[in-house]
């Protein structure tokens, strides 16, 4: 059953990873049991919110004996399908594209980019990163996404240029895609959008500082 099918609110689908890494951590450390104090306190929330959250999936622990860590990591796992490789490409090759082709992500979870994407006036095109992911023309973007049969995408292009680099997206049958670019994206409604503005977040860091 999907997140949609069991009507999880938007707010709790965010905090799924948050368990999930919290979960893993457990595990590493040998605890086999957690209540909702602990994992409140390891993912910064209150315990309520953990039970509610919990509450939408059913019957995950039983009152006075907590959560089981390694059904509990496993279970996360499934939902967030961290079971089997998700393979990424990456579109556009600047500064934060770079460092995100550095990032280790398969380390951590199943996630990883195999490929990437720019201009096809790049000097990069038709290179490799330094841990070997290729760099293709964006105008090629379509045969090499279907040939790997990618559906997810990370958008690291200017702001000017998002919306058409993500119909292109949409047209290579791009069904997900996180977008760097501070600008609000049109896309058809099975598309799925998340947004990482990084000015925004700072900005938002600063205020609750003045307020402190």
């Amino acid at each position: 059953m999907s997140l949609l099918e069991r009507n999880i609110p938007k707010a709790t689908a965010k905090r799924l990873s948050l368990y999930y890494r919290a979960f893993k951590r457990f595990n590493a450390e040998n605890i086999e049991k957690a209540n909702s104090k602990q994992i409140a306190e390891a993912i910064g929330i209150d315990s309520a919110t953990v039970r509610r959250d919990f509450s939408y999936f059913g019957e995950l622990g039983r009152r006075g004996f907590g959560y089981d860590v390694k059904k509990l990591m496993n279970f996360f796992a499934d939902i967030l399908n961290d079971h089997s490789l998700t393979n990424v490409a990456l579109i556009g090759v600047g500064n934060i594209g770079k460092a995100l082709l550095h990032y280790r992500f398969h380390e951590r979870n199943k996630m990883k980019i195999t490929m990437a994407f720019d201009t096809d006036d790049n000097e990069l095109v038709g290179t490799k990163s330094p841990d070997g992911i290729p760099i293709y023309a964006i105008s090629t973007i379509k045969d090499h996404l279907a040939k790997d049969e990618i559906t997810t995408a990370i958008l690291t292009v200017p702001s000017l240029k998002a919306q058409e680099v993500a119909d292109i997206l949409v047209e290579a049958g791009i069904q997900g895609i996180l977008c760097f670019s501070p600008v609000h994206l049109s896309v058809p409604r099975h598309v799925v959008v998340q947004y990482v503005d990084l000015t925004s977040q700072l900005q938002t860091l600063l205020y609750f500082m003045n307020q402190d």
